[in-house]
């Protein structure tokens, strides 16, 4: 297969913690040691209120971003999901758009901590130490995501238990006639800057463009970022309460460097050397963080030909070196040439309109009504809460002036043009949103749901997905050796027919109509017939083998390989993704290595459903009086004591296999088929593990 049709994907080392720390700490940095001052000069002691709202105004973002995030973990992020959803002409101004918003936060950031830095070398250029750290953090991205989340992880601890200190012993001194005429400047004020400061929490999001990086998004994702957002709510409104507490207004307003003199109101030069290290390493944290996100935009766009190809490269350990090149080298371009209030407005401004996009991406893939579009989490209040999103993000564009309308204005512009004259003639797609156009009766994609179900495939089960309980409790059919594929339709049906409420007639009809128009994945010597149903209430499954092999010339599905594995299987309507998640786990088994030689070869039907099992869920075992499983021979089920989340679900007897009840007494020879919870499998497995009467296909050990 081309590396086109199957691009290099990034290797997946994030954990919960990596993606916690990394959205905390691309939060905590300039919108706590550099912004405060400015934004106070603008709202006053409401500046408090200002962080609230603006942290407030991330709830649908976020959750809209988590959402599209679980349910297309790729790299680029919010420029991903735009390109699925809107379109490319969408996806290339927000490719370009939030990784300009990214950069121009990470240079902002490294504004800052040159000014910091600045305390301890106070004869070298700020603009020079920035510039530098650019060039460190660059390097430090270029080992891979590995080694950066790990001492994103270090920099973010050491961060919070400086900012513990801080709040704690500087929130008990507070001097309370600091918050005189609180609403002094007005509310427009106190909403103008919320934009202002809301870049502060852009950070939570950022872990969206590193989703495919990340172990089991699907949990990780939005617990990291449900956690990063409260941390960082409490922290920037507490924190900016302390500073207001401690410095004069006339000292404070437009100071870059608030929190080192409110350190040293009440802990003097040690206060103030301890928050400037914190401050070191929040900036250091958003600028590893916030070059480890961005440089995924140029590397997702160059895969889909956005940009050129040239950025989709990969080095030999799966690293986009070049995109973190470019990266880096437009941000030093920022720092030398923008001033930090300037950089900081710029970057808000894009990025409230991207999330507005991806607010309206939410609905426009809801309501395209695609069944691969399947998110682990879903955002609640559809479709208000992205309504609202929509509607405070451009109120906070236009509460922000004209300068930096001009600028959102003209980065639309050039997005548009770019695709206009270099991208639209390189791609051959569209979004989601024609998905809702074919329910008007207009233009569908169906490429976008092949893709989608690829990730499902990718994504693998859900822990509630019953798939080992299915394939253990299917029926199993031998073809005869001059089976037609419509025989064995019929057959299936018939099984399938007694396990539910519909005719067999009915069935088979769906079946033979499904693989006339093409919807029988077929490959390989494997078929998937598959269909959902009404009034069904769990899956049901049919497992054919035939040795000699079926061949399928039906409607637009004409095979000349012979077809020796069939798996029909029906699920209940209401359930569309965990049927397809069910298919994509049994594509998934099939094609691994190996698959067809163990599936021709294998001796009975408990063999067959052992090789489509997960090894890790899943132990077969031999019983013999000379090892460790004698103490189960003579007993019956109900009297055995099995770790939880384990139950036998096959015995094999001789020729026999023997549905295992309760009263099921286990005999001597009795190989039997135990499933369950990993952490269950893994201890019956440490138990027996020196019994050597083991199967040969568990005799690798479970992977965690």
């Amino acid at each position: 297969m081309t590396e086109e049709s199957h691009p290099k994907r990034l290797k997946k080392e994030l954990s919960f913690f990596s993606v916690f720390a990394i959205a905390l700490g691309t939060t905590l940095s300039a919108g706590f040691f550099l912004l405060p001052g400015l934004a106070f000069e603008q709202a006053g002691p409401a500046v408090i209120l200002s962080y609230l709202i603006a942290g407030l105004l991330m709830i649908p973002a976020m959750l809209s971003i988590v959402e599209l995030a679980t349910a297309m973990p790729r790299a680029g992020g919010a420029y991903y999901f735009l390109d699925r959803s809107l379109g490319p002409l969408a996806g290339t101004i927000g490719g370009l758009g939030t990784w300009l918003a990214l950069t121009l936060k990470t240079a902002f950031a490294l504004v800052g901590m040159g000014a910091y830095l600045g305390i301890f070398f106070p004869q070298a250029p700020m603009t020079l130490i920035a510039c530098g750290c650019a060039i460190f953090f660059g390097l430090l991205n270029l080992w891979g995501s590995s080694k950066t989340g790990k001492f994103q992880i270090f920099l973010v601890i050491g961060l919070l238990v400086i900012l513990v200190w801080f709040i704690g012993w500087g929130g008990m001194q507070i001097d309370f006639s600091h918050f005189q005429d609180f609403l002094g400047k007005g509310g427009g004020a106190i909403f103008s800057t919320a934009g202002l400061v809301f870049i502060s929490y852009v950070g939570v999001t950022n872990v969206a463009s590193i989703s495919e990086e990340v172990k089991n998004p699907e949990r990780n994702l939005p617990l990291g970022v449900f956690t990063a957002l409260i941390f960082a709510v409490f922290i920037y409104v507490v924190g900016v309460a302390v500073m207001v507490g401690h410095v004069p207004a006339e000292v404070m307003s437009g100071e870059l460097k608030v929190v080192a003199l409110t350190a040293e109101t009440f802990a003097g030069r040690a206060g103030v050397i301890v928050i400037s290290i914190a401050a070191i390493l929040a900036f250091s944290s958003v600028a590893n963080g916030g070059i480890l996100s961005s440089s995924r935009y140029p590397l997702a766009m160059g895969r889909d030909h956005l940009l050129p190809s040239f950025f989709k490269k990969l080095d030999k350990r799966g690293i986009p070196v070049r995109s973190i090149i470019l990266t880096v080298g437009v941000v030093i371009l920022y720092i030398l040439f923008l001033d930090p209030l300037k950089i900081a407005k710029l970057a808000s401004t894009f990025q409230l309109l991207m999330f507005a996009f991806l607010c309206l991406a939410v609905i426009v893939m809801r309501e395209s009504q695609i069944d691969s579009y399947d998110p682990g989490y879903r955002s609640p209040l559809y479709p208000w809460l992205q309504i609202a999103g929509i509607l405070g993000s451009l109120a906070l564009i236009a509460a922000m002036g004209w300068e930096e309308i001009l600028f959102t204005s003209g980065m639309l512009a050039f997005g548009v043009l770019w695709y206009v004259y270099y991208a639209r003639s390189r791609v051959d797609r569209v979004g989601a949103v024609h998905h809702v156009f074919e329910r008007l009766g207009r233009l569908r994609y169906d490429a976008l749901d092949v893709e989608l179900r690829g990730i499902l495939k990718e994504k693998g089960l859900r822990a509630e997905d019953p798939f080992d309980e299915v394939v253990v409790r299917s029926s199993f059919i031998e073809a005869a050796t001059k089976a037609s594929f419509e025989k064995i339709v019929r057959q299936a049906s018939v099984r399938l027919a007694s396990l539910t409420p519909h005719e067999t007639d009915d069935l088979e009809k769906r079946f033979l109509d499904g693989t006339r128009i093409g919807a029988t994945p077929v490959t390989k010597g494997i078929a998937l017939p598959h269909i959902r149903l009404p009034d069904v209430d769990e899956p049901q499954l049919v497992i054919v083998r035939s040795i000699k092999g079926i061949l399928i010339d039906i409607g637009e599905i004409h095979v000349t390989e012979p077809i020796h594995a069939l798996f029909f299987l029906i699920s209940p309507e209401a359930n569309p993704g965990q049927h397809l998640r069910h298919l994509a786990q049994l594509a998934g088994q099939v094609e691994q290595e190996g698959f067809m030689t163990e599936w021709l070869e294998a001796e009975d039907e408990q063999q067959l459903k052992e090789i489509l099992l997960r090894n890790e869920r899943y132990l077969s075992l031999t019983l013999s009086k000379s090892s460790k499983t004698s103490l189960w021979i003579g007993k019956r089920l109900r009297d055995i004591e099995f770790p939880e989340e384990c139950l036998v679900a096959l015995i094999r007897r001789g020729s026999r296999t023997i549905v295992p009840l309760g009263n099921s007494e286990l005999r001597a020879g009795d190989q039997v088929t135990i499933i369950g919870s990993p952490e269950g499998i893994r201890e019956l497995y440490d138990e027996f593990a020196s019994a050597k009467v083991m199967e040969e296909s568990s005799e690798v050990e479970p992977e965690d």
